[in-house]
């Protein structure tokens, strides 16, 4: 692999506005980043020393077309849009494809994956006046200014995939290289939703790995095809996550839930187990199963989710954006800070969504000392009526 000059943690998110089909809007990320992308894919360490060795083997290439089989049946557009981007960046398809398997083939392969304590902190709090969602985005250092925006408008003239999809319009910060969806994102729905990776012992080649699941999920009107598109009936999901997530037109009180998904077991959907926070209340999530019965492998990661939480726990029950700033940006804990900026993960971007301003901040930094990079509006489709 070749050694990478620092350039240091850059105050920048670039951010690409797209309309088309969805090969049309991967090619259009993949063209406009090909740089960082293709930056991105030299430096990453699990897909050179990890994924494309697991690729070379025999289980490894089996698990790779068993998975690639399930998505193209069930999500071929979203086939179609990473195929767009590899184009566009002038990538090897595969390469992105492994990085949207992530340990899948690691496990097919009786290898248990990264080790490192990567993965993001949530905090929501429901109370009046302050209907907030923070997110760290937590993630390998190789990922450090390796990540931008995409806001599209797709528009198809059939319906797409397995839930017939004809529109999509979303905004989302997404890794270099990636579909949108796994990290923090809204859709003209009033979606807003944030990712916590969890690390599911038993993973399951041949069926829909997570980062489909939350790219589809952009597509998603309501909190029941949200559930619905989840659980993904007659299939089930590969690998598992926590979704943090509320709709800003709901009808009624403002409610929050985090959604554990673990991977399909004897069922041919995936597991999932659903908390909501009513007006009031508040939740906490970082990167370990708190309530469904799941077994899990990577130890740091749960080391560190564990050293957050506590660290959460020592403060009152947040009440406002400020308490969640002052939570996601504490690095008291020297070896499992909350905001990271360690040798092996940083936290590359924090988001503080306000759902009674309708706002989406972004920090470059750490937010407790820093302005926010961007203050984006959350446009829904209600408002063009």
């Amino acid at each position: 692999m070749p050694v990478i000059e620092s350039i240091g943690r850059r105050q920048c998110i670039p951010i690409i506005y797209t309309r088309g089909t969805h090969y049309e809007v991967g090619f259009d990320v993949g063209r406009n980043f090909a740089s960082i992308i293709q930056s991105f894919l030299e430096q990453s360490t699990s897909l050179h020393e990890d994924f494309l060795p697991a690729y070379d083997t025999p289980e490894g290439r089996k698990a790779y077309e068993d998975t690639l089989n399930c998505v193209k049946a069930n999500f071929p557009q979203y086939i179609d849009e990473l195929q767009g981007t590899a184009d566009g960046a002038k990538v090897p398809f595969h390469e992105l494809f492994l990085l949207h398997m992530d340990n899948i083939i690691l496990n097919a392969r009786q290898e248990d994956g990264l080790k490192q304590p990567y993965g993001c902190s949530t905090i929501c709090v429901n109370r009046g006046g302050q209907e907030i969602l923070g997110h760290t985005e937590d993630a390998l250092k190789e990922t450090l200014n390796h990540f931008y925006f995409v806001s599209a408008h797709i528009i198809s003239d059939k319906p797409q995939g397995r839930w017939n999809v004809t529109e999509e319009k979303f905004t989302s910060l997404c890794y270099a290289g990636h579909l949108p969806g796994y990290t923090m994102s809204y859709n003209h729905h009033g979606l807003v939703f944030s990712i916590n990776t969890l690390s599911a012992k038993n993973l399951r080649p041949g069926k829909t790995p997570r980062h489909f699941l939350t790219r589809a999920l952009l597509a998603a009107e309501n909190f029941v095809q949200a559930q619905q598109i989840l659980r993904d009936s007659g299939n089930g999901a590969g690998d598992g996550c926590s979704v943090n997530m509320t709709f800003l037109e709901q009808e009624g009180d403002r409610l929050f839930h985090n959604v554990e998904m673990g991977p399909t077991e004897t069922e041919n959907e995936s597991q999932l187990n659903v908390l909501t926070a009513s007006p009031g209340e508040y939740l906490l999530h970082c990167n370990s199963y708190l309530r469904l019965p799941v077994k899990e492998v990577n130890v740091e990661m749960l080391r560190s989710s564990e050293e957050r939480m506590a660290v959460f726990k020592k403060y009152d029950k947040p009440k406002c954006e400020g308490d969640v700033i002052e939570m996601l940006g504490d690095d008291s804990n020297k070896d499992y800070p909350v905001f990271r900026d360690t040798d092996f993960v940083r936290t590359i971007a924090v988001g503080i969504f306000d759902c009674v301003k309708r706002t989406w901040s972004l920090y470059s930094d750490n937010p407790k000392h820093n302005e926010p990079l961007v203050v984006l509006p959350l446009v829904l489709k209600s408002d063009n009526k």
